[in-house]
């Protein structure tokens, strides 16, 4: 069985070698810019070379070419949160350079994450502009919607409980577009009967990290334009989305878990008792609701040690970052078609 090998541009924290290491893919470099993330990568991955800006990497710069080139480029340009200002900005033309860079290496499969609002930006004409260029340099494509609160695979049998909605597009060589449907569209997820259930609890799903009481309760809550907090604790407990703020996505608003006891430097509205303490979640279990590993993100970072690692590079970590249990899910689905399997 040969070995795929990949390339992972605009790597972040690089939840693409966490979902696929285990599957025996080789990862061929890394490219990410921020300080931070890349420290996360030369802590976490030392043995693979981090080429910074993937817009310069060249053929002659990897050992040998890629069969996926993977990434998930800037999405704030895209989002309907952000200033939708598209392909026209510098950091929304990065995807258009994305296929730059396919075209230059030349790999059997292309795989393309960003956020739902890249179907709409421009009136649809940039993704249409992304998925003409892929045409224009031979490669057939399809692509979905994926939420990771739905994606379930062996290492995450109930799915991650985040309400986490991106676009993939796979591509394929050849201009086939069937290869990258195999992909995408197993008949399982398909069939509306077999639609996973939504988890009612984090703490059955996604262990807490502070262990909380029988007699306390977890609150989904959000911020009225009053800044009053609403309690919604009969709906379904699954968290919104993570950002890169180390917040969650409007309209929802922030989760905020309800702790007995006392707590510093707490503003209260007059509808909670003093006696409560309120609390985001923390950066350990941000990463568990992204699916890595406990304290990935706590690294020795510009001279001090790991324990005092700053907290908000872990929480915009976090949010930047792709969902271990769907990138795990489209490594195995690309393994099984790449060799002939589906």
């Amino acid at each position: 069985m040969t070995t795929i090998k990949y390339l992972s541009i605009c790597s972040g924290i690089e939840s693409v070698g966490v979902a696929w290491n285990l599957l025996g893919f080789e990862c061929l470099g890394l490219s990410e810019i921020d300080p931070f993330r890349s420290a996360v990568l030369n802590y976490r991955y030392p043995e693979v070379k981090n080429h910074g800006d993937f817009t310069k990497i060249e053929k002659e710069d990897l050992s040998s070419r890629p069969d996926i080139l993977v990434g998930g480029t800037p999405c704030a340009t895209f989002s309907v949160a952000g200033y939708r200002k598209g392909i026209k900005s510098s950091r929304g033309n990065l995807a258009l350079e994305f296929i730059l860079l396919a075209e230059r290496l030349n790999p059997t499969w292309i795989l393309w994450e960003n956020v739902p609002g890249v179907l709409s930006s421009n009136e649809g004409k940039d993704f249409g502009s992304f998925l003409g260029g892929l045409a224009e340099f031979g490669y057939g494509f399809s692509y979905r919607v994926l939420d990771t609160q739905h994606i379930r695979t062996q290492r995450f049998p109930r799915a991650i409980p985040q309400r986490r909605r991106r676009v993939f597009v796979v591509g394929h060589s050849g201009a086939d577009w069937k290869n990258p449907a195999k992909v995408l569209f197993d008949k399982i997820s398909l069939r509306e009967a077999d639609k996973p259930v939504r988890r009612k609890s984090l703490q059955n799903t996604c262990q807490l990290e502070r262990e909380l009481k029988e007699s306390d309760r977890m609150y989904w809550k959000k911020i009225n334009r009053k800044g009053e907090f609403v309690t919604e604790s009969e709906k379904n407990e699954v968290s919104n989305t993570l950002t890169a703020t180390g917040r969650f996505s409007m309209p929802q608003g922030p989760i905020i878990l309800k702790d007995e006891g006392p707590c510093e430097n707490q503003n209260y509205s007059d509808d909670v008792e003093r006696n409560d303490c309120l609390r985001i979640l923390t950066p350990v279990e941000c990463e568990r609701l992204q699916g890595f590993p406990d304290n990935y993100t706590q690294i020795p970072y510009k001279g001090k040690p790991k324990e005092e690692c700053p907290v908000s590079k872990r929480y915009e970590a976090c949010g930047r970052a792709m969902s271990i249990n769907v990138m795990e899910w489209l490594g195995t689905r690309i393994q099984k078609v790449h060799q002939g399997e589906i």
